[in-house]
């Protein structure tokens, strides 16, 4: 077997060279790519995101970040193009909020002139149109006057001024009436409510169309209702029977003398009335169209089986104690008027749900303050 010599592959010199200096440059390389993966890591441990920690290491930012800690405004802003340095101090110390211009809103709220908490109370009291729209006015008076109330919403604060400067009543209340449209005229540039729930509101500002009818619409025996041909919401009908049976517990009896009315029913209860006693009653006591609670299929008009007048039974006292058990709530008390754009009612009771119904008895509010306050946002 012949022998073959191997020989040995020799590298010039010249590119010997090269590639010592290649693999210098590539650990070089390594490692700054070691030392600012480590540098991200350090920010995103604490919350940052991996965008803001970026343009937070190449504005050498770092150590005054991690001395500060987690913080989602200041998160934002990195994050932001709208990012300014001469800010930061301001944006660690402003809460954040997930709206699509915030640094932005909030570099020209500290422009206009707003202190910090001015701006947390702006930012809370807003989304982003409204914040983004309330940066286009001066520098507004009174702003804590009125967004001291959870519920205020920035939208309407000329609203709130103007009414409280007409009726010189107290900010809450005034809040209270804005929200619910009661600074206009009644009937006037009202909300169309066009989907049924069991909390939904109807009154003289929240109106429904003629073609709404309630979820659910059943007849009422006979044996709970004064006419053969009522009909309401099955839910609502449920809860009404099983307080029924309850009252009847008691010794006492309660039936329903009128349930749901249709957007023509209505009409022709207007009528009636306006033929009988004239336009001046009608417009003082009677729900116009579309605007009656009666439609909604959740309110019933209820009344004694014992005593023709149902504010002088023991069915009345009843009802004022233990309808919030079973979901139903008083709805037009005689003290609550001013807010419920109503006469008082003493056989009128709603069906809203027994969280609802407790929270509205506890709190000894009307629907249209547990509206404010918990669903209209």
């Amino acid at each position: 077997m012949t022998k073959q010599k191997i020989k040995s592959i020799k590298i010039k010199e010249p590119y010997l060279s090269i590639i010592k200096v290649i693999g210098v440059i590539l650990c070089i390389l390594l490692g700054l790519l070691i030392f600012y993966l480590k540098q991200i890591n350090d920010l995103t441990k604490i919350g940052y995101s991996k965008e803001a920690s970026k343009n937070i290491l190449f504005s050498f930012h770092k150590d005054d970040v991690l001395q500060i800690g987690e913080n989602k405004t200041l998160n934002a802003a990195f994050e932001s193009t709208d990012f300014k340095e001469k800010y930061m101090d301001n944006y660690t110390k402003i809460n954040y909020v997930n709206h699509e211009h915030l640094i932005k809103n909030i570099n020209k709220l500290i422009k206009i002139g707003y202190s910090n908490n001015e701006i947390n109370i702006i930012l809370t009291h807003g989304n982003d149109t409204s914040v983004t729209n309330f940066t286009k006015k001066e520098k507004v008076k009174y702003l804590e006057m009125f967004y001291t109330v959870d519920y205020a919403k920035l939208d309407n604060y000329d609203r709130y001024l103007n009414y409280e400067n007409e009726t010189a009543e107290d900010e809450e209340l005034v809040v209270m009436l804005v929200n619910l449209e009661m600074d206009k005229e009644d009937y006037q540039d009202s909300i169309l409510v066009d989907k049924f729930s069991m909390d939904m509101l109807v009154n003289k500002h929240h109106y429904l169309d003629k073609d709404f009818e309630p979820d659910n619409l059943v007849k009422i025996d006979k044996k709970y209702a004064s006419e053969s041909d009522l009909k309401c919401n099955k839910e609502a009908l449920n809860a009404f029977i099983e307080m029924s049976k309850a009252c009847e517990s008691a010794g006492l009896g309660i039936v329903i003398n009128s349930a749901y009315r249709s957007y023509e029913d209505q009409v022709d209860i207007s009528n009636l009335y306006l033929n009988s006693y004239g336009q001046a009653y009608v417009d003082k006591f009677v729900a116009k169209p579309g605007y009656s609670e009666h439609q909604t299929g959740l309110a019933f008009d209820i009344g004694s089986r014992s005593v023709n007048v149902f504010a002088n039974s023991k069915e009345y006292e009843w009802m004022l104690e233990n309808a919030y058990k079973y979901g139903f709530i008083f709805r037009f008390a005689k003290k609550y008027e001013d807010i419920t754009g109503f006469r008082s009612e003493p056989w009128h009771y709603r069906y809203v749900g027994k969280k609802a119904a407790k929270i509205i008895h506890d709190d000894d509010m009307t629907l249209e303050e547990y509206f404010v306050k918990y669903l209209d946002k």
